[in-house]
């Protein structure tokens, strides 16, 4: 069994809410069978951002939401900017991933500023979205909140891709450490980087 088979096996679904807004039936209830596949047996399928208000504002805690940014008008943008900004709801610090068709990089940077953990792009695949969600299940980012943002801190690259998979980024950072190719620098010559001096002419 591979590592990612052995953490998908331990990461226990059953007992999870997770709430699924889209504005697109046929395409709604292959979410909702993905996500029955995966084990979890408390899901709240929304066709209407007034549908998924409700379940916000009713105290029902979820576990992770998933919301279709192709909705009209930005919507699907609009509604997780809007819970992460409900101060007194347990739902602003919850994985929130959104799924769209157009991944183009407005789409990416919209999703990153509205509060997104993360953006997967359709025609979703049950692999590729319990990739994400073992993802989000080893998030380590903190949660930001400022005059112009709310949600996780958007410095992603910092923490490489996932683990297992190949970056996509040329400068993307390998996650095993190679030998040692020369001898320490010594302090001063580390002092000297933060202090640099002036060069004398």
């Amino acid at each position: 069994m591979s590592g990612k088979a052995t953490e998908a096996a331990r990461l226990n679904l059953s007992k999870a809410t997770v709430l699924l807004l889209q504005n697109n039936q046929a395409e709604l209830d292959i979410l909702g069978q993905v996500f029955i596949g995966f084990g979890v047996k408390a899901i709240r399928k929304c066709l209407t951002l007034n549908e998924a208000n409700d379940c916000i504002l009713k105290g029902v805690v979820f576990d992770l939401i998933i919301v279709d940014c192709d909705m009209p008008g930005g919507a699907g943008f609009d509604f997780v900017k809007g819970v992460r900004r409900m101060e007194d709801n347990d739902n602003r610090l919850t994985p929130m991933m959104l799924i769209s068709g157009h991944t183009v990089p407005s789409s990416i940077s919209k999703a990153r500023d509205c509060g997104a953990n993360f953006v997967v792009a359709k025609p979703i695949t049950p692999k590729i979205m319990l990739d994400r969600v073992l993802w989000l299940a080893r998030e380590e980012r903190q949660f930001v909140v400022s005059d112009s943002y709310a949600g996780p801190d958007r410095r992603h690259k910092t923490f490489g891709p996932p683990a297992g998979t190949k970056g996509r980024r040329h400068d993307d950072v390998s996650a095993k450490l190679g030998k040692a190719a020369g001898p320490d620098m010594s302090q001063s010559d580390i002092d000297a980087m933060f202090n640099p001096k002036r060069a004398s002419l």
